[in-house]
């Protein structure tokens, strides 16, 4: 195996393969639905709210790699749902489905031979930035809120026992 495939291996890896700690499928899975609209204490957050979060981001990055018209979103305003927003748990399985969708197309670019992970992406200006250096970013930001996710769900005994 040469060294630009084992990159995208290891690239797609860090998205989509358990590695040093847990998945969100596996932080959310069997998540308690009289919960998803709840807010951990000294949270101004709901855990949808946090699962939105994470996949709007993702979608976010996925945008600004993909597309050539790309418009930059607002923080916070636009990467996270509306503070009195609620879902049932059609919308909780809607916001996982779709990250996982993102997450598996973010994947199939990655693994593409015919992708430079290098080059600057049209949108990115004077700041060059790259597919590498996004999927690195993004790749981050999940592992970070995945950790949170986790541990608030088990500071509010959300986990199933055993």
């Amino acid at each position: 195996m040469d060294d630009k495939q084992e990159l995208r291996r290891q690239l797609a890896n860090l998205l989509t393969t358990r590695q040093a700690h847990m998945d969100i499928t596996d932080a959310a899975a069997d998540f308690p639905a009289e919960h998803i609209n709840t807010c951990p204490p000294g949270c101004e957050y709901t855990f949808w709210h946090l699962l939105e979060h994470i996949r709007i981001c993702q979608r976010d990055i996925l945008d600004y790699i993909d597309s050539d018209h790309y418009t930059w979103l607002t923080f916070p305003d636009d990467l996270w749902p509306a503070r009195a927003a609620v879902t049932d748990p059609a919308g909780w399985q809607h916001s996982l489905d779709a990250f996982l969708a993102d997450r598996q197309r973010l994947a199939e670019i990655v693994l593409d031979p015919a992708v430079d992970l290098f080059a600057p992406l049209p949108n990115s200006g004077e700041s060059r930035h790259s597919i590498l250096r996004e999927i690195n970013v993004i790749a981050d930001h999940t592992a970070y809120h995945t950790g949170e996710f986790a541990i608030l769900r088990g500071a509010m005994g959300l986990w199933k026992p055993g």
